[in-house]
């Protein structure tokens, strides 16, 4: 039954995970998690709040890191409002303990998410990992693109903004 379910989960993140050179332009070409993440055309917000944060040269970096990366529609998906209060300075500290929960240090592709049922974030906590109905989840966001591969580690796409508990 664990290898049926490790089977199917796998399957699950190559029907997602197959990649198209439109959705990711600078995929194959080795560019950084942020370069990456500006080519898609589709983490405009997500890029935003990393320049906010002043994370940008930490994901930039030798890392590797895994970035759950939720996307546009995901952040659009939030209570109206809650973007624009964490990108203010004031809540900086806030806004960086979300981002760095959305980040895994380590290189872990889909192979490996798998296998997991939790993984420790940046931030310290640890986000919950399962897979269901042919679907991987990151505290209840599904992965709805994985092994979006950069120079410095791997992106999963989300559909939904994770936040850290308490």
């Amino acid at each position: 039954m664990t290898k049926f379910t490790a089977l199917l989960a796998s399957a699950a993140l190559l029907a997602v995970g197959s990649l198209s050179a439109n959705a990711y332009p600078n995929y194959g070409k080795k560019a950084d998690i942020v370069d990456t993440a500006v080519a898609a055309g589709s983490f405009t917000t997500l890029v935003a709040a990393i320049q906010a944060a002043g994370l940008v040269e930490t994901l930039k970096g030798e890392g590797p890191f895994t970035v759950f990366a939720p996307t546009d529609a995901a952040f659009a998906a939030l209570p109206e409002g809650t973007v624009e209060s964490l990108l203010k300075p004031e809540n900086r500290d806030q806004l960086v303990a979300v981002l760095t929960y959305h980040v895994v240090p380590g290189n872990v592709p889909a192979s490996e998410v798998v296998k997991i049922t939790e993984a420790a974030t940046v931030n310290g906590a640890k986000v919950s990992i399962a897979v269901a109905d042919g679907q991987v989840k990151v505290d209840g966001a599904t992965v709805v693109q994985a092994d979006v591969m950069a120079s410095n580690g791997v992106i999963h796409v989300i559909d939904q903004v994770i936040l850290p508990q308490g």
